[in-house]
């Protein structure tokens, strides 16, 4: 035993030791020393959507079980003070890139807000260009059209939806390798699924497996078999404002988390089975604060807040001889710091043409903290600017808090402190100003068709004219409906990449009465195609028997191909436009996308 000790010591410092700490500002690389006997490591990385730093029962919520997701704390580390941003796609760009996410070309959620710059390197790149093979398998969030989507930024693989959230639960449309599939069952099942073959697939060669779950995002869609636990429970943990909590929003929300637990414990007997956990860095953590009121250990904001309830994310990262088991690591740390870790974790080599934000925390694991230096973390929402250092949060008002004893933030400090509050608030300011630049360069956008043979322009991206209106409050995953009028219209803004002739569909539904309406789709200044809707297409609405909250303001349904023509696109940008300019019917053709073909 003392000599497996020993040699289990020997591998753990011949993984961890000789990778220099990242600088700030100019293109990092991290050599890459010798190989253990082990080989590299593989990665998974479970990311989730609006799970709240407390919705999970090792942070002490009784409310409800999480023993998979515990286990990984109990077996690896808990970072104690781990931050992200306050809403999902800027989360997830600063995980990829390593960078403030308004460096990255996302500046929100919606309406091509998340497309993250092509010219960014991701992680997926990295890992990519050292050997490993790739896949990501649930909600991307970082851009749709090529060159925004994964299968462009770095992953062999891709299953999912690249949108913001998605509108139904089970065995909705997806997206696989920028093919149009139906899903199979409840979507985490189902992405689970997918990751369990990749893994499988690759047991004998190193992976990256990124795990991006989409719940308890809305709509509060979960089975039975892991709601039917809540469906009566009054929680006894509650909002620190119990008033403001919605007990039907927080029972589907524990339901959804005891789900995730339940695909993350299979994800964790996967890797035993196939004898890979002992090589394997596998980390968890969520894109921001919970997307409703309820227990959060009394911390202020929820998601979309900057405060320490919007920002503080959860995060476990275990990988068994290497990183010691119960390690709770209180240092300042966040998603920017994820690639620059992960890459000395694993000693591969990187390259990036764009300076990092990010810092290692692999020091902190080696029980080095010294080599740890104090910094500051940001979080900005649109001009308000939150600060976070090890002790103190300045939020977006000026006030000052003192986290270490004051985690709810109920105790203004800043008389106290004034020194540090006044440079904590010019640091604010110098972040805003740099931020703005880089929210202006790319605040108006076109969308990029031509630069692979498909291209689709959903619902979500287009702008409606007249009396259209979207079948929802948000763009993402939203269709456009009551077109009354043969006036109306729908637009898209565009950047062709290359000159062509593209074959331009339409998925639509279509009303009995409602057909013989004639749909024309033109380039501004350009030519025009279109046709006679001949066929009634009009399903229903997806059942939405398993939305567990009132009022749901999501709607899905199928929708059918209509063949519109064969459209000749210039290069450059420019403005595409649906119109019907004869109806027949009280309404034309609901839409939900336009698919692009270059012939």
């Amino acid at each position: 035993m003392k000599k497996r000790f020993h040699f289990l010591i020997l591998l753990l410092l011949c993984s961890l030791i000789g990778n220099p700490v990242i600088m700030m500002g100019q293109p990092q690389v991290n050599p890459s020393p010798p190989q253990t006997t082990t080989g590299k490591p593989n990665i998974i990385v479970i990311l989730t959507d609006d799970q709240g730093w407390g919705d999970l029962s090792i942070q002490g919520n009784t409310n409800l079980e999480t023993p998979n997701i515990d286990s990984i704390a109990r077996e690896g580390a808990t970072l104690e003070n781990f931050y992200v941003c306050q809403v999902c796609a800027p989360t997830r760009a600063e995980f990829l890139t390593g960078r403030y996410y308004p460096r990255t070309g996302v500046s929100g959620v919606s309406r091509g807000q998340g497309r993250m710059n092509p010219d960014e390197t991701t992680i997926a790149d990295v890992f990519k260009a050292n050997g490993y093979t790739t896949g990501a398998f649930g909600k991307w969030h970082n851009g749709t059209q090529s060159p925004y989507h994964p299968n462009d930024r770095g992953f062999d693989e891709f299953y999912g939806f690249t949108s913001g959230h998605w509108g139904h639960y089970f065995s909705p449309p997806l997206d696989h390798n920028g093919k149009k599939v139906r899903g199979n069952g409840y979507v985490v099942d189902d992405f689970t699924d997918h990751a369990l073959a990749f893994i499988e697939i690759n047991k004998d060669k190193p992976f990256f497996c990124y795990v991006p779950y989409n719940t308890p995002h809305s709509p509060m869609m979960v089975s039975d078999r892991f709601y039917r636990k809540f469906e009566n429970v009054d929680p006894l943990m509650r909002h620190r404002d119990p008033k403001r909590e919605n007990i039907m929003m927080t029972r589907a929300a524990l339901a959804m988390c005891e789900n995730i637990d339940w695909n993350v414990g299979r994800i964790l007997k996967k890797l035993d089975n196939l004898k890979l956990s002992e090589n394997t860095i596998l980390l968890y953590f969520s894109d921001n604060g919970p997307n409703s009121y309820r227990w959060n250990g009394g911390m202020k904001g929820r998601k979309g807040s900057i405060d320490e309830g919007g920002l503080r994310s959860p995060f476990f990262i275990r990988w068994p001889g290497h990183i010691q088991a119960g390690m709770r690591i209180p240092q300042l740390t966040g998603a920017i710091d994820l690639l620059p870790t992960l890459t000395e974790l694993a000693s591969v080599e990187f390259k990036v043409n764009k300076p990092l934000d990010g810092l290692s925390f692999g020091s902190l694991f080696r029980k080095e903290p010294k080599k740890w230096k104090q910094r500051h973390l940001f979080a900005i929402k649109n001009q308000q600017v939150s600060v976070r250092t090890q002790r103190f949060r300045l939020d977006s008002t000026g006030k000052l808090f003192d986290i270490e004893h004051d985690r709810g933030q109920q105790l203004d400090v800043s008389q106290e402190h004034p020194v540090l509050t006044e440079q904590l608030r010019n640091a604010a300011s110098d972040h805003n100003l740099q931020m703005q630049k880089d929210f202006a360069a790319y605040k108006v956008r076109p969308f990029t068709v031509g630069y692979k043979k498909s291209t689709t322009l959903p619902a979500r991206d287009g702008v409606e004219h007249g009396s259209i209106q979207r079948s929802a409050r948000a763009p993402n995953n939203s269709f456009f409906t009551h077109w009354t009028n043969s006036e109306d219209s729908i637009t898209w803004d565009v950047d062709v990449a290359q000159d062509g002739d593209y074959q331009a569909i339409v998925y639509y539904t279509c009303a009995s009465g409602n057909e013989e309406a004639v749909i024309q789709f033109s380039m501004e200044n350009g030519n025009s195609v279109q046709t006679e809707v001949t066929d009634v297409f009009d399903p229903p609405l997806y059942d939405k028997s398993k939305e567990r909250v009132e009022n749901s303001h999501y709607f899905v349904k199928d929708f059918n191909p209509l063949k519109l023509g064969t459209l000749q696109l210039n290069k450059g940008r420019g403005s595409l436009r649906l119109s019907a300019p004869i109806l027949k019917g009280p309404e034309a053709i609901d839409v939900h996308s336009i698919e692009l073909i270059r012939r």
